[in-house]
């Protein structure tokens, strides 16, 4: 490959690296063809972007990306397929799903939402990770908490005063 050639890939992955706020770096070099479409299907289904890099270039591609990657080196051995999402977890849980009875795809390393996880044993800790909707969603359920035990104080005390301190006085205890 010649070297113009080179730094155009490398220029691609490191826009596709911004772009993305997670990836996973996984081992796919055992699937078959079959299997691996049916992978990059799922992939798509999922929003997920399916790349597979030489490591040489892809580390390259990371020293041009802001932020520091150096702990995802030892990952970057074999074949390696990288796994794009702006889902924090997606990529993890299709990983475990795709991966059962047989363990590909295989986890070697991950950057998600500012921190590195490298090995496959950090798989269920990834899947368990929110992403930002779901932690959207948990913090205005909290916030609407109060709210909905004040309009039940309301509606049920007869909408005076006394009624709402005294409904809220029972909840409380």
């Amino acid at each position: 490959m010649r070297k113009e050639d080179k730094a155009v890939i490398i220029e691609q992955i490191a826009t596709t690296v911004d772009k993305y706020a997670n990836f996973y770096l996984t081992d796919i070099a055992t699937l078959n063809a079959e299997k691996t479409g049916s992978l990059r299907r799922e992939c798509n289904k999922e929003e997920i972007k399916l790349l597979v890099v030489k490591n040489t270039l892809f580390k390259k591609a990371l020293e041009k990306v802001k932020g520091d990657f150096s702990a995802l080196e030892p990952a970057l051995k074999g074949n390696t397929a990288v796994m794009f999402s702006d889902n924090a977890n997606s990529p993890a849980k299709l990983i475990k799903t795709f991966a059962k009875g047989t363990d590909i795809p295989k986890l070697k390393a991950a950057y998600v939402q500012e921190g590195i996880y490298v090995g496959s044993e950090n798989l269920e800790l990834l899947i368990a990770i929110k992403s930002k909707n779901e932690l959207i969603g948990d913090v205005i359920a909290l916030l609407q908490s109060p709210a909905k035990n004040v309009i039940s104080a309301l509606q049920s005390g007869g909408q005076t005063i006394h009624g709402v301190l005294k409904t809220l006085a029972e909840k409380t205890n």
